[in-house]
């Protein structure tokens, strides 16, 4: 039978014959290590600091730095009054938590005095939500952008990032427009910024395994509760899927080597939905309820349309501004190569896939 482990379902050794084969060549998970930025002694804020990625981000950043200041920026205060618990000011002196909403300009202006660094990750995420309240989603997550623009220009920030999502590429629903927007604005701004100003590019990756939106979690409640079947929209649906870790990672390298307006995307694998619940409850039967509304079957996180300014790396791809020619030219004196003219990075056309071992090591790393 499935166990619980650290509440996260797993398939025991008697259960091995029935989970899913690879799908794809083994992968080696890329940690995002390289290339180190150094924020000791730096001024960093993250908007929607009491989010997953934000949690986990103040708990890398202190583990491996020791900033002048470390700012939460987010409009919950009971989130914030949780984390300062778990991270006392006696034992970290340099930790403020700021309590305010980016679609509040001059609140943004006063935390962003003297900060160097800003992730932004603050956003209005569950699509049926902002189905349901386009007007909120639109405050939140594009006039929020420009917003974090202005205040970061006029208060001399060195770089900001953003956090974006797999759903921006080719959108299908307002989350996902609004993020292209917010996307579109993050670049913009280095047109704003002059020659030596404040640097902004975009982070864009895909479903993370352990957040509170993934299907992971819905899942292992469903679990836990006995349910006699899970549901899966489709059958042939895929996904993307990164870890909080390698998420945080992701966004401090690319932070490092960011000249500005690019659009960071890692190269992460994929697996079938179906696969999932298989790996998680083997024994469960699966019920396909239908794509629901504002739903994709598959995931793209750089259209074809992207691939004319789409470079690759190592670990990861870079789409360019289009307005931005010298990064080409530093970006492939450093190794980048063009992609492929008809390239297209989608979950169902990953080269790498997800097999039953690399989810359970994903889930372990993630609720560890």
């Amino acid at each position: 039978m499935a166990q619980v482990q650290n509440s996260v379902s797993f398939a025991s050794d008697d259960d091995e014959a029935m989970l899913p084969a690879p799908l794809g060549p083994a992968i080696r998970q890329r940690d995002f290590l390289e290339p180190q930025i150094d924020l000791n002694g730096q001024t960093v804020l993250v908007t929607g600091g009491t989010g997953s990625f934000g949690y986990q981000f103040v708990r890398m950043v202190i583990n491996r730095f020791t900033p002048h200041r470390l700012i939460i920026f987010s409009r919950d205060e009971l989130k914030q009054f949780e984390m300062a618990a778990a991270f006392p000011p006696e034992k970290y002196p340099f930790m403020r938590f700021f309590i305010g909403d980016v679609r509040n300009r001059d609140r943004l202006d006063l935390a962003l005095r003297d900060v160097d660094y800003v992730v932004h990750a603050a956003a209005m995420k569950q699509v049926p939500i902002a189905e349901y309240n386009p007007f909120e989603c639109i405050a939140t997550n594009v006039i929020g952008a420009e917003n974090i623009v202005q205040s970061c220009l006029r208060r001399g920030v060195k770089r900001v990032i953003a956090l974006s999502t797999d759903k921006a590429a080719n959108p299908v629903n307002l989350y996902g427009a609004s993020k292209l927007a917010s996307d579109k604005i993050f670049v913009a701004a280095n047109n704003l910024a002059g020659k030596n100003g404040c640097r902004f590019s975009v982070v864009r990756y895909g479903n993370v395994v352990g957040s509170r939106g993934s299907v992971l979690p819905h899942f292992q409640k469903l679990i836990r509760d006995g349910a006699s079947a899970l549901p899966i929209t489709d059958e042939r649906m895929t996904r993307f899927w990164i870890t909080l870790n390698q998420g945080v990672n992701f966004v401090l390298s690319s932070m490092a080597m960011m000249r500005g307006g690019e659009i960071f995307v890692p190269k992460i694998p994929s697996m079938r939905v179906t696969d999932i619940a298989r790996t998680l409850a083997p024994h469960i039967r699966q019920s396909v309820i239908g794509i629901r509304p504002g739903e994709k079957l598959h995931e793209v996180m750089i259209p074809s349309d992207d691939a004319r300014q789409t470079l690759e790396l190592r670990d990861r791809y870079l789409i360019l501004p289009a307005f931005l020619d010298n990064i080409r030219q530093d970006y492939e004196r450093d190794g980048a190569v063009p992609v492929h003219e008809d390239f297209c990075y989608a979950s169902h056309s990953n080269p790498e896939r997800l097999d039953a071992r690399a989810l359970q090591n994903m889930l372990e790393e993630s609720f560890s």
